[in-house]
């Protein structure tokens, strides 16, 4: 019965979700890590860009990033500098359209890409040099990791031992109906610079005349991320995409992390019966945090979601 209680105790000034979300986006900075870019071409004649910052370890980290995110989030470079201080190589992957160059294809990205991830491991497995491998997922990159375990278990390198997720939508419509229309505008800013993009691109496949109308995640994703990508509708991408369903299946130590005030999460983000019929799937609800953020000492910059993921991944502590 992998039910957690949680440690996180944010800081007094962060006194809600919004603040304790807001805030670390918008002005964390982590110094001192050094990446080194690779760009891995696809079997379908694409590219991915993959970060790597490497401590001479037989261990590696790999990293996913939230939507619209990309490598040099503070999130994600926070980890990364909290593993490599553990001996621990780390690699975050940027997804298709998120390195800073419009990938090549009319495609991109969306939140149950694990075909992506699985590429990225695979790459970095080819080596032989690593032994363990360790999975971290942030958002939309924890959505696409735990589906990515629970999809095809069997499938999974024996080298991927531990994974733990924070702030993830394992219920891609109940959290695209539920997200503010505050974040979702910020995000569809972005979504549409790179759609124009694409349309320059491919001039006749993408119709932004009426983009200046959509509020709403559930309007974009059936106007564009579900075509473009391959499903009938938001609804069918959203049913086939959410890795809530494969959760149950999961043959891995994974812990998910998700606030219970968490802005962007509907109801359907806290899988309690999963985590009690599986042993393998560990759960911890906070009660505050906000979303992808867990500030403990804001001004020192100290973060739980740091030290719960090199607990629960390094020393094994549940």
């Amino acid at each position: 019965m992998p039910l957690l209680p949680s440690k996180h105790r944010p800081p007094f000034y962060l006194f809600n979700g919004h603040l304790q979300t807001i805030i670390p986006s918008l002005f964390r900075q982590v110094e001192g890590v050094q990446y080194e870019r690779e760009r891995l071409l696809t079997p379908d004649d694409d590219f991915i860009d993959v970060d790597w910052s490497k401590v001479g370890s037989d261990a590696l980290l790999v990293l996913s990033h939230g939507l619209e995110g990309d490598t040099g989030r503070p999130y994600i470079t926070g980890m990364v500098k909290a593993f490599n201080a553990e001996g621990v190589d780390a690699m975050a992957w940027n997804y298709r359209s998120c390195s800073g160059e419009p990938n090549k294809l009319l495609r991109s990205y969306h939140l149950g890409a694990s075909d992506d991830l699985d590429f990225v491991l695979q790459h970095a497995l080819a080596s032989g040099k690593y032994k363990e491998v360790y999975l971290v997922g942030f958002s939309a990159g924890g959505n696409i990791t735990l589906k990515y375990l629970g999809e095809a278990p069997e499938q999974v390198p024996p080298q991927v031992k531990r994974a733990t997720m924070f702030s993830t939508p394992i219920d891609l419509k109940g959290s695209a109906q539920r997200i503010s229309k505050i974040y979702t505008q910020r995000f569809l800013k972005t979504l549409g610079e790179k759609l124009e993009q694409k349309r320059q691109m491919y001039p006749g496949e993408v119709d932004l005349s009426e983009y200046s109308i959509l509020w709403s995640f559930p309007e974009f994703d059936d106007r564009y991320t579900a075509p473009i990508h391959g499903f009938k509708s938001a609804d069918e991408y959203y049913a086939r995409a959410s890795s809530k369903q494969f959760l149950k299946n999961i043959r891995i130590p994974t812990l998910l992390v998700n606030a219970k005030n968490d802005p962007f999460l509907s109801q359907g983000c806290y899988p309690v019966q999963e985590a009690e019929d599986n042993p393998y799937f560990y759960l911890e609800m906070p009660d505050e945090g906000g979303h992808v953020g867990f500030a403990e000492n804001f001004r020192k910059n100290r973060y739980y979601s740091e030290e719960r993921a090199l607990q629960f991944i390094l020393h094994d502590k549940v």
